[in-house]
């Protein structure tokens, strides 16, 4: 299978040419639903953030409260790499799950749209090719 990873800075364009390669029928994996999902209640990465940060950073609904959480990182670095740690991998793993998915399917290739993909380094030794947004 060829691994393609997608990345650029924000208002880079990344989102329009992933779109594009979508329309063209390629599978993307995006690495930001990818991390919404891999928070949602019931996960292993929801209730060790709940443990670590308190259920004060959760909605009405149990949902975790994205604005809360982003108050409370970006004012520690220390809880910034403790989130880091938790969200990493899981996002890593379920990627790797989707990849495989794709393989099964018989799809030849596919992109994985991944904003930081070389400040976390996690996914590039997959890669066969590494397109970067840039404007």
């Amino acid at each position: 299978m060829f691994l393609v990873g997608l990345t650029g800075g924000i208002a880079s364009g990344k989102s329009s040419v992933s779109s594009m390669l979508r329309e063209l029928g390629c599978p993307i994996i995006d690495a930001d639903v990818v991390a919404r999902k891999v928070v949602e209640p019931d996960t292993p990465a929801y209730s060790r953030i709940v443990h670590h940060f308190g259920p004060e950073i959760l909605l009405e609904n149990g949902e975790i409260d994205r604005q809360k959480l982003g108050h409370l990182i970006f004012a520690s670095v220390e809880k910034r790499k403790l989130l880091n740690s938790i969200t990493h991998s899981e996002i890593q793993k379920e990627m790797l799950k989707e990849i495989l998915f794709y393989f099964i399917r018989g799809y030849r290739y596919v992109v994985l749209d991944v904003p930081l993909l070389f400040e976390t380094r996690r996914l590039t030794k997959f890669l066969n090719h590494t397109v970067v947004v840039y404007w």
